[in-house]
This record gives structure tokens, C-alpha cells and sequence, in this order.
């Protein structure tokens, strides 16, 4: 079952939201979801790269949208990251160094990113007394075997833990945890489909074994603002989405086009996890999402969200991709894509 994610959220009117990374996939369809809903007062968009706000700019220009700003700043600059949030209710923390070969490459250029970045953010939002902050995780981060996977679970534990820092400040962290976004970039959807257009004899496919997470761009962007209202700090929310086998994937692209076994990349998984069996002693779960609890709650947080309708999941629980109870069939497949207005 897709799920929207809809429900809940927190009122942003009047608002002032800052989203770090903002030029990337999940930022524009971000921006335009609050341009959509929201009357916010500020709506500010960091990024690094000057060309890709250019082009945001033609699509969603501050002529049209009073609210919005673009920021030139990147989250290895402390200074620039404090001038950003002055007077930002909210921060959605989504920018990173994302590709795995990338990160096994390059890994100062990783670690300074996604670490001292995460770092970089906590500082920033506890000084200008951001109210809260949101930042995005992935599966790669539970029990990971990449540099990208690590460098992510420390910047989780970064923002967990940055609860306990806040005092009377009392600025809110948490982090949204989920799996590949069908059709983003650098995911295996575009190449399929340069492949096909170019009309290749065999698709190559990593191992025939493989599984992955699959969500929505927009279901990520509804998850991660159903999050604003619930969060009380130090959560990791996962959201319950199916799983697909990328032969399925394969099939439901090109079900006339053999494929070809390359092998797996460096860092690669066979499975993703998004909650090992360790963190399933601090995992509750209601309908749509789990989330796991922090060890160590700050002084001012509430109970937690037993209370609120959640419940703790067994002990041996583990969400892995391989054993989900949701996979998408291959016509579901098609479905998606042809809603994503992919091929």
C-alpha cells in the first residue's frame, strides 16, 4: 500500500523555514509543497551551487514568491550557516554528499560534509534558537558498510544527542530516516532510462537477489512535515514503505530487454536496513511509521510516544528490505512511475 503521509503536520503559516540543500531533488519538491500549502513568512533555500538556483529561480522566482529567498552558503561554513538562521523557526536539514562511490573516493570531502556539516547545523540552530530541526537520514545508515552509510549514522547521533545541548533554548532535533526515492537523481530509474532511449540490447542489473526501499518524492516530503508536529527531540521516524526487487524494477522498465548480471559496486548492500534488532528495544510503531526513541532524552522532553497511541514492537524486530511484508508487484512498478511521470 503507498501511503501519502498527509496526516498530521504542523501549521507553518507565518513561518519562517530554512532547507539546507535546497536545490537538490527532495528540496524543490519541498519548496514547492510549502509554496502550495503554507502562507510561510520566509522560506529560505541554502545551497552551494550557484548555476542550480539560477535555474530554481526560473521555476519558483521571489517575483512570484514573496517568501523566498536563495542563500549561497554550504554547511562546512559555521559563520555563514549562523548568518542563514537568524529568525528561522525551522530548519530541514537536507543537504549532504550522497552517492556512495563518491563518499568511498573522496571521503575527507564526505566526513567534512555530512559530519562537521551536521555538526556545522546543531551549532548554528542552538546560537540562532531555531525551534526545530528536521534532518534527513537514510538506510544506509543503519548498520552501515560505506563511508556515506557511517558518516550519516554519525550525523545521527549527532542530532540525537544534540537534544541534550539545547538548555533552555529548548530547540528541537530529529531526524527522518528512509529508502531510495523512486526517479531522484543518481538513483537507478534515470539510468534505466537513458539505457532504453539509447537503445541498448540488455539492462544491467547489480544482483538478481537485490531489494531496496522504495518511496516517493512527494511521500518523503509529506513524511518529513508529518514529523514538524510530533517531534518532541531525539527521534529517528522511519516511515513504512514497500519494498521492490530491482529485477522487478528491470521488468517493469523493459519487460522486453534481457538483463545482464554485473556484480555489486563497492559499499553496496544486497539489503538495505532501516532498524536493526539493537534499536528495536527502543522502536514503537503506530499505522504508517516506527520510530525509535533516543536513549538518552533531555531533561525537558516528554514521555515519549507510547502514550499517543504507539506501542513497542518484539524485541527480534528488525525492518530490513528483504524481509518487508509490502513489496510492489511489477504492474504496481508501472504505476508509480507513470505517477512520477517517469517512463
Amino acid at each position: 500500500m503507498l501511503r501519502d503521509f498527509k496526516n498530521g503536520g504542523a501549521d507553518l503559516d507565518n513561518a519562517s523555514v530554512l532547507i539546507t540543500g535546497g536545490t537538490g531533488s527532495f528540496g524543490q519538491q519541498m519548496v514547492r509543497t510549502l509554496l502550495e500549502r503554507y502562507k510561510l513568512r520566509r522560506l529560505v533555500v541554502l545551497s552551494r551551487d550557484e548555476l542550480k538556483q539560477y535555474e530554481m529561480a526560473q521555476r519558483f522566482s521571489p517575483a512570484e514568491f514573496p517568501a523566498l529567498r536563495y542563500f549561497i552558503g554550504d554547511v562546512r561554513d559555521l559563520g555563514r550557516l549562523e548568518m542563514a538562521f537568524r529568525d528561522i523557526d525551522i530548519v530541514i536539514h537536507a543537504a549532504a554528499l550522497k552517492q556512495v562511490p563518491t563518499a568511498e573516493y573522496n571521503p575527507f570531502e564526505c566526513i567534512n560534509t555530512n559530519v562537521h556539516g551536521a555538526e556545522n547545523v546543531v551549532r548554528a540552530a542552538l546560537r540562532g534558537e531555531v525551534k526545530k530541526v528536521i534532518a534527513l537520514s537514510t538506510d544506509k545508515a543503519a548498520s552501515p558498510i560505506n563511508l556515506y552509510g557511517a558518516s550519516k549514522l554519525a550525523s545521527d547521533k549527532i542530532f540525537v544527542a544534540a537534544n541534550n545541548l539545547s538548555g533552555a533554548r529548548r530547540t528541537i532535533f530529529s531526524v527522518v530516516r528512509y529508502g531510495n526515492v523512486i526517479g531522484s537523481r543518481g538513483s537507478v530509474v534515470p539510468l534505466f532510462e537513458r539505457l532504453i532511449r539509447e537503445g541498448v540490447a540488455d539492462l544491467p542489473i547489480t544482483d538478481a537477489r537485490m531489494t531496496r526501499f522504495s518511496i516517493t518524492l512527494q511521500q518523503g516530503v509529506n513524511f518529513v512535515l508529518s514529523t514538524l508536529e510530533m517531534a518532541e527531540g531525539g527521534e529517528i521516524f522511519v516511515p513504512k514503505i514497500p519494498s521492490i526487487r530491482i529485477v522487478d524494477l528491470a521488468e517493469a522498465m523493459a519487460p522486453n530487454k534481457p538483463r545482464r548480471v554485473v556484480g555489486i559496486r563497492p559499499g553496496e548492500k544486497l539489503h538495505e536496513l532501516m532498524i536493526t534488532e539493537d534499536d528495536a528495544r527502543s522502536t514503537v510503531e503506530a499505522d504508517d511509521r516506527y520510530i525509535i526513541e533516543p536513549a538518552f532524552a533531555a531533561g525537558w522532553r516528554q514521555k515519549g510516544h507510547a502514550a499517543n497511541g504507539f506501542h513497542p514492537v518484539a524485541e527480534s524486530f528488525r525492518y530490513g528490505s528483504d524481509d518487508n511484508p509490502e513489496f510492489l508487484s511489477i504492474e504496481a512498478i508501472r504505476d508509480v512511475l507513470a505517477a512520477e511521470g517517469r517512463h
